[in-house]
């Protein structure tokens, strides 16, 4: 467990200055609990605040931001009315300043001597986190020990980028609540992050220039209209003279994979863990760069099979930069979407549909760059209509030429005269009309 920080002492923490706002503290006691105002009163004597919630303007990295803050030693971080009051007048100013909201969660739930007053918070902090999408604003959240209840449920879970202090408890059952023989790695930051309901977790030294990254990478910025460029070829500048050999290019151990591509076309980078839904997919990358000092969204399979948390993720990551106006590249390199039992059982068709979705109605431009194997709806799901580009390594088809093969009872032997028949290469692509160009080739040789 790490050691629990006060909330003056979280704002210190990742804060260059900070106002508080000005805000009355409760009085409401709407069940007449017994001893509850005396509890108040010790409370506020031991932290020094009157609330378990505090909000003001400040800057992080030199970035303005609205900052939320809970105070876990005021009679645990509980959410009561005037709690609920001061997280929804801190979405309030962010949205009508349209400066980020960064919270900073430290809460064992719903307090109990307000009964369903203190509850229904949650629908009013889940009605001010609308608006602030609404109005295009982003929200980063910081988990510290504990992250609980439906302060975990609704203020950091609905954040659009979620940190976590390492060992810190985040779970919707409180420790007290929780079944007797439950694991305890369940209800931790570390697990929370490998089933993608957190996206990094980040030691308290390093907090600050974290949220200054985020502040940075979630801010459109000029010419944000403008479509992302296609990053440019880094592997071999010959077209294939078959369709056999674009298969066999893409599928070369040498050729240059995603990372590179990522690395070579962003400045700095920061990445999302996780489709929010239990699954994360080491093989898709997707997060916010800056390149030739814009930022851009990205999403890019890493040349396996995408699985479905994969799909999901990317679909997050779409909707997440056309709701803050911020551009797209995609970069496809997958021999197909995963088949397996587990990947059916995990919903693939759906999460192909959702990736399909979010880049069909994204009104933020959207760039894609294929750069290995194109293999059937797996990548095409990831690929902008209109505005897909191919290296001259890579290859895209409706299907594995050895696949078509199969389907078609045609012999091994046939597999290469198939992959001509598909018309998979890169100057295959142009002429049909299904991608918009070539990035860095040179002639091809004679057939």
């Amino acid at each position: 467990m790490p050691e629990r920080l006060t909330a003056r002492e979280a704002v210190a923490l990742v804060a260059d200055d900070f106002a508080a706002a000005a805000a009355a503290p409760g009085r409401l006691d709407p069940l007449g609990w017994p001893d509850y105002d005396a509890s108040r009163a010790r409370a506020a004597e031991r932290t020094g605040e009157d609330e378990s919630v505090l909000y003001g303007t400040a800057t992080v990295g030199g970035r303005a931001c609205v900052l939320a803050v809970f105070e876990f030693g005021f009679l645990g971080g509980s959410l009561g009315r005037a709690a609920g009051d001061r997280l929804v007048a801190a979405y309030a100013e962010a949205a009508a300043r349209r400066l980020p909201l960064v919270s900073l969660v430290a809460t064992g739930g719903s307090r109990m001597q307000e009964g369903m007053i203190a509850l229904t918070q949650l629908q009013r902090v889940a009605a001010a986190a609308v608006r602030l999408r609404a109005a295009g604003v982003p929200h980063v959240t910081v988990l510290r020990d504990p992250s609980t209840g439906g302060g975990w449920a609704t203020v950091g879970a609905g954040a659009d980028i979620v940190l976590a202090l390492p060992s810190a408890q985040v779970a919707f059952a409180g420790s007290r609540v929780r079944p007797a023989h439950a694991d305890p790695a369940a209800y931790t930051a570390e697990d929370q992050f490998s089933h993608g309901h957190v996206d990094a977790l980040v030691p308290p030294d390093r907090l600050r220039e974290a949220l200054s990254r985020w502040l940075r990478l979630l801010s459109p910025g000029p010419s944000a209209d403008l479509p992302a460029p296609p990053p440019r070829a880094l592997g071999g500048r010959r077209l294939p003279g078959s369709g056999w050999d674009a298969v066999r290019q893409a599928r070369d151990a040498l050729r240059p994979r995603a990372g590179a591509y990522l690395d070579a076309y962003f400045e700095v980078r920061a990445a999302i863990g996780g489709d929010r839904a239990g699954g994360v997919d080491a093989g898709v990358e997707c997060g916010f760069g800056v390149h030739d000092g814009r930022v851009v969204a990205y999403a890019a399979q890493l040349g396996g099979a995408t699985r479905p948390a994969g799909f999901r993720t990317v679909a997050r990551l779409v909707r997440l930069a056309d709701r803050l106006g911020i551009p797209v590249l995609t970069l496809i390199d997958t021999p197909g979407a995963a088949n397996d039992a587990e990947a059916e059982r995990a919903g693939a068709g759906p999460a192909i549909a959702e990736a399909f979705t979010a880049i069909a109605e994204a009104r933020a431009p959207v760039t894609s760059l294929l750069v290995g194997e194109g293999g059937s709806g797996g990548a095409l799901a990831l690929a902008a209509p209109g505005n897909t580009w191919v290296t001259p390594d890579a290859y895209f088809s409706v299907i594995a030429p050895e696949l078509a093969a199969q389907i078609l009872k045609r012999p091994p032997s046939e597999v290469p005269s198939t992959a001509d028949r598909l018309r998979l290469r890169p100057q295959d692509l142009v002429d049909l009309g299904v991608v918009r160009g070539i990035v860095g080739h040179e002639e091809a040789p004679s057939a």
